[in-house]
């Protein structure tokens, strides 16, 4: 029987343990998607205690907790850190089946050298080991230790973006941090709070905005500031994937409802949506950036929490009515508008997959691999089954050899194994591929295909600059 989380861990056959072994498990990473705070990079914050970088922000954790029974103070509220940390422990044996319990021991195993299960039991001793070990870290040292080569923040459009230009100015440190355009209160019209963050937009390019055009030339003129601090890349979440015949005068009608307090239409909604999305992609296809697509979420659905806590505090769920169908005409408007940047498409429903699949084969072309991405396992699916379903899909129904791989979408430093996980995962499913004869045992052929899966597609898609691996160490 094999050991709990082993050096072969999820490998299960003699390829997919050469495979990792040998190539995935050398590799550097690239986190092209993340939400961590350029200000902890840029400071080389020093956590003063396991809870502190491993319980805090990870709205993950706080469902499971609450699941668990924890009261609110064990989970957002003024409980002490060890006791949080016990708490924690408390759900961690429970946990069967969730990748957290995996990510959770391959951040204890990889960090702090801690291989004993994490039970209520030994909780307390945990906790003052790794705290122990953490005196040793900072921010910057566990990015370093992960052998991490470049990420992408999610940034504001508004954000003036000195944490970056603090970082890039540091010659003492080597990892790119590069900011990504994130406009998501600037085109999501039907969400609250429309009206407060425009006029913020209007105060930084100074001047008023009082149409959707206007809101587009406000948003490129940020787009060209984020593009001097090495912007690379923009994300557009959508609680659903919206399209609507492109119609300025339903957009503006739109805006002049939602600036005067009211809420648009649902098909009003839709076309100041659309308008504005097919103006940000004609700009980032100017600039040869990568747009991405999240959508598929039922977002803040616990409505009393939400209005104590606020957004991403672990109240979000799976949108079955994610708007999938509307993808084939949202991207035939920008190829129709000349305006079909590299996108990498989410949904957080994996019912979408094959859907998802099918319809952006129908826009690849223009000499660039894989132009249009199907996105990593996302959120509720980024686990064992979920990443092997969406590259299972991927494989029978487009090029996984043109997929751009993981990112750890997280808000903690010690979140970086997410990248081991996907990559044993990866390689046990090659594995599983070569050892019943439906793909060559070519050495050759495994290592490229590997080492491209887990590094060299995402460092040429987005433009990172790195030099290429064969993974080799």
């Amino acid at each position: 029987m094999q050991q709990f989380m082993d050096l072969d861990f999820l490998l299960s056959t003699e390829t997919a343990k050469w495979l990792y072994h040998e190539v995935a498990e050398r590799l550097p990473i690239i986190d092209y998607h993340c939400h961590i705070h350029p200000q902890d990079i840029a400071e080389d914050r020093q956590f003063d205690n396991i809870s502190q970088v491993w319980l805090g922000g990870d709205h993950y954790k706080w469902r499971y907790l609450r699941t668990n029974g924890a009261e609110e103070e064990l989970v957002t509220g003024d409980a002490s850190d060890r006791e949080k940390f016990r708490a924690f422990a408390a759900v961690m044996p429970k946990l069967i089946g969730n990748p957290m319990y995996h990510w959770s021991h391959l951040e204890l195993q990889r960090v702090f050298g801690i291989t004993q299960p994490l039970t209520p039991d030994d909780a307390d001793e945990i906790y003052d080991r790794c705290n122990e070990i953490l005196k040793g870290y900072s921010a910057r040292r566990l990015m370093e230790k992960f052998n991490v080569k470049a990420i992408c923040t999610t940034d504001d459009p508004i954000d003036d973006l000195h944490w970056h230009e603090q970082i890039a100015a540091d010659t003492t440190f080597s990892i790119k941090v590069l900011p990504t355009f994130r406009p998501d209160q600037a085109v999501n019209i039907e969400k609250d709070g429309f009206a407060g963050y425009i006029k913020k937009l209007s105060k930084v390019v100074g001047r008023e905005l009082t149409s959707a055009e206007d809101v587009v030339a406000a948003l490129y003129e940020r787009m060209d500031y984020f593009d001097t601090k090495g912007c690379l890349c923009a994300d557009h979440g959508l609680d659903y994937c919206m399209y609507a015949k492109p119609d300025s005068r339903a957009a503006n009608e739109a805006f002049a409802m939602a600036m005067k307090g009211n809420r648009p239409s649902k098909d009003l909604a839709d076309a100041y949506k659309t308008l504005v999305t097919i103006a940000c992609a004609q700009k980032y296809t100017g600039k040869n950036w990568v747009m991405q697509i999240h959508f598929g979420c039922l977002r803040n659905n616990n409505k009393a929490k939400f209005a104590v806590l606020g957004p991403d505090t672990g109240f979000d769920a799976v949108n079955a009515q994610s708007g999938v169908e509307n993808l084939a005409p949202l991207l035939n408007a920008l190829e129709e508008r000349g305006g079909l940047p590299k996108t990498i498409v989410y949904s957080l429903s994996p019912g979408d997959n094959t859907a998802i699949v099918s319809i952006i084969g129908c826009f690849q072309g223009g000499g660039i691999s894989g132009k249009i991405q199907q996105g990593s396992g996302w959120w509720f699916n980024d686990n064992r089954s979920g990443m092997r379903a969406q590259m299972t899909d991927l494989a029978a129904n487009g090029v996984l050899g043109c997929f751009v791989g993981m990112l750890t979408d997280s808000r903690s430093f010690l979140s970086y194994p997410r990248h081991e996980y996907f990559r044993r995962v990866l390689c046990e499913l090659i594995g599983e591929w070569v050892e019943s004869g439906q793909y060559p045992n070519d050495e050759k052929q495994l290592k490229k295909l590997v080492a491209d899966l887990c590094y060299n597609n995402t460092n040429e898609f987005f433009r990172f600059g790195i030099p290429i691996s064969k993974g080799k160490s």
